[in-house]
């Protein structure tokens, strides 16, 4: 990619996101930076996840996520959902199991659960527009940005 565009690309501001899914009994979370709404009516939100990613197939096969916002001061928490290990990512945190199955976790500014809808492949990262079914607001705190956490994904898997 071209040093220019790489630049401008890495100095937009995303949000950080813990993105979770589930198929049948198996469970996994990611970061995710790639996240929008794009309809109020019906509700829908998009998220971009690489085609290597375990996440991407538990979307796939389970057709649904909870999306997480995650507050300034929960940085570290951010850490152990790097690791390939699910079990790991959820071991000594609250959890439960929402409407569609996915881990919501206890932890959280807010969340957004969604059924997908649609999915694109217009690049080398899978579009998938959820429809959001359950949603809860639990903390006034600020979110955290790719501003406070030290960088933007730029796509490289």
């Amino acid at each position: 990619m071209d040093e220019g565009v790489l630049n401008a690309l890495s100095s937009m501001p995303h949000g950080i996101y813990v993105l979770t899914s589930a198929w049948q009994e198996k469970i996994n979370a990611m970061i995710a930076s790639w996240v929008t709404q794009v309809s109020y009516d019906p509700p829908l939100v998009m998220v971009a996840v690489h085609p290597n990613r375990l996440s991407h197939h538990l979307l796939e096969k389970g057709g649904s996520f909870g999306l997480h916002l995650i507050s300034k001061r929960q940085e570290d928490l951010l850490k152990r959902f790097k690791g390939p290990e699910p079990e790991r990512k959820f071991s000594s945190l609250e959890w439960s199991r929402g409407k569609t199955g996915c881990p919501l976790l206890k932890e959280c500014i807010g969340f957004v659960e969604c059924v997908i809808r649609e999915k694109y492949q217009p690049g080398n990262h899978t579009l998938f527009v959820g429809e959001v079914i359950n949603a809860r607001v639990l903390s006034s705190e600020k979110p955290l940005t790719t501003l406070e956490y030290g960088g933007t994904y730029t796509g490289k898997a």
